[in-house]
């Protein structure tokens, strides 16, 4: 395995001294998938005053030196250097109470979570692999270091790792271990927030996720529940319709995963893979059926974005996320008309982004439900491309207008109704009534005032 020159610097001169030093972790695991890893974990059996004193002559940073931890700056990078231990008790399913150190590589990668992630190697020692993690990357299977139930009451956090890393590298999630995931889901109820979200965001985005979602969102539904309770309701709730092919939330999951599909490397992934999953949430609450038998959700979308909203809250979401992911919910469901001029009133109240999210978010509804539905999506893509083109060569904001509110002073005194006047040019260019032309709009405006002139 070849490795990076700072970190094969920080392995040689921990050996130099005397003592063991491994990577260990993702940066194995990932190597030995044939992907370049982002960062290094390295593992020592040094105390961390003595690593301390093998780098005194580099930047240390000991921020986590209660759980033997010592961040070398290396070429600029922080790579962190960590003690074998072994963990204490753990009584809030996140953290132990304590550590201990101990010099025993083995009793180190015991406390681990998943075999793929227990394997450590040294450019002298070679790899150590007593817990068959090799083996289990060329079987694509997840499977827990010892006892899962164990593990995962040590620390609850890890059934979400193991649903994000099933998703992301397209993993089977072995038997046992996955009878522990579900057996423990409601441990989750004591992890922060902060930290259910962002797995929750790993699992949505990672890097085969656009093949994998729909089979991990729904092996695992009732753990999605114990995260997101309002999906509850929507487990097995038969939408009667002769679109759909899947329960509600049979339709979120696969529609997540066609967004994850056409959004990858996309900056709209995380905010439509998101969108996708809540966006039908809101509809056991409006379903009626008609005389025919036909199943109807009207105001499915607003009743959606409004629980999508307190979800997206109570995750600790950005505003900006949140923002936007209800902004997607909310309008999904929006006539899309391929002509300039409905295409211009889109761009006109919403803006380029949230139109090119709400084209991506029509074509992912459409490929979640039956077949042919899915031949709509080149519709979407044509109102998209329309909306691209618009946006760069039309007047759709008042900033764009060819008159502003210092031109209608020679009319006007400066007031409220001055507002009105402004909306009522901006509508006729976007309508394509008015040419946004200086001269033309002024005598529309003068036009305007006289008429509403009040007596």
């Amino acid at each position: 395995m070849k490795l990076p020159k700072n970190i094969a610097l920080i392995l040689d001169m921990l050996e130099n001294a005397g003592y063991e030093a491994y990577i260990v972790g993702g940066c194995v695991r990932d190597s030995l998938m044939g992907i370049t890893p982002h960062d290094y974990d390295v593992t020592t059996s040094a105390l961390p005053k003595e690593t301390e004193r093998v780098f005194a002559g580099m930047r240390l940073i000991e921020t986590g030196l209660k759980h033997g931890t010592v961040t070398v700056i290396s070429d600029g990078e922080p790579v962190e250097i960590t003690t074998y231990r072994v963990d204490g008790e753990y009584h809030d399913n996140r953290r132990p109470d304590k550590v201990s150190f101990t010099r025993s590589l083995r009793d180190d990668i015991s406390r681990r979570d998943f075999t793929m992630n227990g394997i450590a190697y040294s450019p002298r020692r070679g790899y150590f692999d007593e817990f068959g993690g090799a083996e289990d990357i060329k079987r694509g299977v997840i499977r827990c270091i010892g006892d899962p139930d164990k593990r995962f009451r040590e620390d609850a956090l890890r059934i979400l790792r193991g649903m994000r890393f099933s998703a992301s590298l397209g993993f089977e999630i072995e038997a046992d271990t996955a009878r522990a995931m579900l057996d423990n889901r409601e441990l989750l109820n004591n992890i922060s927030a902060e930290r259910v979200s962002s797995e929750l965001c790993g699992l949505l985005t990672g890097r085969s996720s656009g093949e994998n979602l729909y089979r991990v969102l729904t092996d695992f539904r009732e753990i999605v529940g114990v995260m997101i309770p309002e999906f509850r309701e929507c487990f097995g709730f038969e939408q009667h319709s002769r679109f759909h092919c899947f329960d509600v939330y049979g339709h979120c999951a696969m529609s997540a995963e066609k967004a994850a599909q056409i959004s990858a490397d996309s900056e709209c992934r995380l905010p439509l893979t998101l969108a996708m999953l809540l966006h039908d949430i809101g509809k056991p609450q409006r379903f009626s059926c008609g005389e025919d038998g036909e199943g109807h959700f009207y105001g499915h979308a607003a009743v959606s974005a409004d629980i999508a909203d307190e979800i997206l809250r109570r995750l600790k979401s950005s505003n900006a996320l949140r923002e936007r992911v209800c902004r997607i919910v909310r309008y999904h469901d929006t006539t899309l008309r391929d002509s300039d001029r409905a295409v211009r009133r889109l761009l006109s109240k919403h803006g380029l982004e949230a139109v090119r999210d709400i084209c991506m978010a029509h074509m992912c509804d459409d490929m979640a439900k039956k077949p042919e539905c899915a031949d709509r999506c080149g519709e979407w893509r044509a109102v998209m491309a329309r909306a691209e083109s618009l946006a760069s060569s039309c007047c759709l904001t008042l900033k764009d207008l060819a008159v502003d509110g210092k031109a209608l002073r020679g009319l006007m005194e400066p007031s409220p109704e001055m507002g009105k006047v402004l909306k009522h040019l901006l509508d006729g260019v976007v309508e394509g009534n008015f040419p946004n032309e200086y001269e033309f709009l002024m005598q529309e405006a003068a036009k305007y005032i006289a008429k509403h002139k009040k007596t």
